[in-house]
């Protein structure tokens, strides 16, 4: 079974996947790797780049979605158990369930200047956050198999729980049940 943690930057993927027993794919630590180190080792690994390009108006790398999906499929048949595939991209690859974690946008937008993330990617990820983008995004794709998941006010811990809540079918499908519309 493959699991999606998604969410916009700075709700809690990472650090709440980290507590997980599952199989972890980290998609955005595999890109950063690849961009940083032997591109060819990285490509012959994943059987093609996971690095389209770059976004230079975003400082960003653009992910090859379909190098990303086998890296993923390669996880997934190398493992018994269930997959868990983190980034603010794992909805646009296959899964049979995806967790969209929710942030109230000013909190997230701190969380992302703490980070030391510029301003303007910030705002337009509190905007983001805001709107919906995601989780529309995942709904779009994966219709009812969508987990809201609000972490504003909760530890990684409970971020966590919830998530394996998920991932053992202990937890009905979710959307609609965070609403940050008046941040826009």
């Amino acid at each position: 079974m493959r699991v999606a943690v998604t969410g916009t930057p700075g709700t809690g993927k990472t650090t709440a996947t980290d507590r997980l027993d599952e199989t972890v794919v980290h998609l955005n630590d595999a890109v950063r790797e690849q961009a940083g180190g032997d591109d060819d080792a990285a490509a012959s690994e994943t059987g093609g780049g996971l690095v389209a390009g770059r976004d230079d108006e975003r400082d960003s790398l653009i992910v090859d979605l379909d190098a990303a999906a086998k890296l993923v499929d390669e996880r997934v048949a190398a493992t018994d158990g269930p997959v868990v595939v983190e980034s603010h991209l794992a909805h646009r690859l296959a899964a049979d369930r995806v967790v969209v974690l929710r942030c109230r946008p000013d909190v997230l937008e701190d969380r992302l200047l703490e980070r030391g993330e510029a301003p303007e990617s910030a705002a337009e990820n509190r905007e983001s956050e805001a709107l919906d983008v995601v989780t529309g995004e995942a709904v779009e794709r994966h219709g009812d198999a969508v987990y809201e998941i609000e972490t504003t006010e909760a530890t990684p811990d409970e971020t966590a729980a919830a998530i394996e809540q998920v991932v053992a079918g202990e937890r009905e499908p979710a959307v609609g049940t965070v609403d940050y519309i008046e941040y826009v």
